[in-house]
């Protein structure tokens, strides 16, 4: 995913009204380096600002940013901004103000780390709601071994509540570690209402393809080049931006051997306002994943009345209706991939119709004043049943 220069800085209490309880959000990264996690809680707590609410926020990173140096030395950070993390939970928990902690987790090694965390605030009784962010968390608990899988569902039947990002996942881990149904909340990701709008329907040149990602065979990075040096394509005429970290120059390799690579751009790590003026440029989003929870580059997309052309992983095909606000390809099928850019690039009517659509489903679920809202009225449910 692309970076977010968030302008709360990850270590500082974020205060807005007092005296009615506060939260705490452990998010690995803090905002700046915490990924998509991040940015969704960033714009959760900007969102804030304009909702009213009575609560204050403190961020903490249980995980420092990613240090490209050595590996002992990163491991060195990360551990102390964990123990930092945990210690800062803990002293919370003996304050005076009433405290919930809000965990953000996804699997393999932030689910480690969370074990830690949690096993602190249950020791001393601090209420903790668990943010599950992942492709297929169920699938990561099943491949651990008999001792991680008993502390995982420790971790899970100790909260308070549980949010994941579809049905789909709803449904996975209430098998997977025989969770109460009630217990398990669906809440979609959301993004913020981007101004001024422009209508894409009147841009000159050529429809411009873009995709917002890590650059990864799990994001079908190579699906994407294959179906952009198809014959079928190759004729018509684009431009591309694919945009994210990774591995670009296999990529671009890849675009050299279809003859494509004058026509796509990797600019590599993108800041906001980058994006912003990208997703202006852009006809069409493009993010033909093999696995997803519920892709920030989706809804970046709908909210920039974007075409989007995505699979139904994760909870896409509970925010994408196909052939109203986007199209549906099964993941890893190439022709199908093929065919849904083609009529995107060639047909300006549907193009257009796509396009509207998307704008018109990001305002009816995806805007990101209502999710602040609901997000934040479950955490003072949460601080009454503490102090019930």
């Amino acid at each position: 995913m692309y970076h977010n220069r968030a302008s709360l800085r990850s270590d500082n209490a974020i205060k807005l009204t007092p005296g009615q309880g506060r939260v705490i959000i452990v998010c690995p990264g803090g905002l700046e380096n915490g990924g998509g996690i991040g940015r969704q809680m960033g714009y959760f707590l900007r969102a804030l600002d304009k909702s009213g609410c009575l609560l204050s926020y403190r961020l903490l990173d249980s995980r420092g940013p990613w240090f490209l140096g050595a590996a002992k030395v990163w491991s060195l950070l990360s551990a102390g901004y964990l123990a930092a993390c945990i210690a800062r939970l803990i002293l919370a928990r003996f304050s005076r103000t009433r405290t919930i902690a809000h965990i953000n987790i996804t699997g393999r090694g932030s689910t480690l780390r969370k074990i830690f965390v949690v096993a602190a605030v249950q020791t001393v009784g601090l209420p903790y709601l668990l943010h599950v962010h992942d492709y297929d968390y169920a699938a990561d608990y099943l491949r651990r071994g008999a001792w991680l899988q008993s502390a995982v569902r420790r971790m899970f039947r100790g909260a308070a509540r549980v949010v994941v990002l579809g049905a789909r996942d709803k449904a996975s881990l209430q098998s997977a570690l025989q969770l109460d149904s009630a217990k398990v909340l669906v809440m979609h990701n959301a993004v913020p209402d981007p101004h001024p709008q422009i209508d894409h329907s009147a841009a000159n040149g050529p429809p411009m393809l873009l995709f917002l990602g890590y650059l990864s065979d799990r994001k079908g990075v190579p699906e994407l080049i294959a179906a952009l040096g198809n014959p079928l394509l190759k004729r018509l005429d684009w431009q591309a931006t694919l945009a994210g970290g990774g591995d670009a120059s296999a990529y671009r390799a890849m675009a050299a051997q279809y003859g494509i690579e004058d026509r796509i751009a990797f600019p590599g790590w993108l800041d906001r306002a980058a994006v912003e003026e990208s997703c202006l440029q852009a006809a069409c989003i493009v993010l033909p994943s093999h696995a997803e929870g519920l892709a920030m580059a989706v809804l970046e997309g709908l909210s920039h009345g974007l075409a989007v052309i995505t699979t139904p992983v994760g909870a896409h095909a509970e925010v994408i209706q196909s052939e109203v606000s986007g199209l549906l390809v099964p993941p890893g099928n190439v022709k199908a991939l093929a065919e849904s850019l083609c009529r995107v690039i060639e047909d300006r009517d549907l193009r257009t119709l796509l396009q509207q659509g998307a704008r018109r489903r990001f305002l009816e679920k995806f805007e990101i004043s209502a999710y602040a809202k609901h997000l934040s009225a479950l955490h003072s449910d949460l601080l009454a049943d503490a102090e019930a």
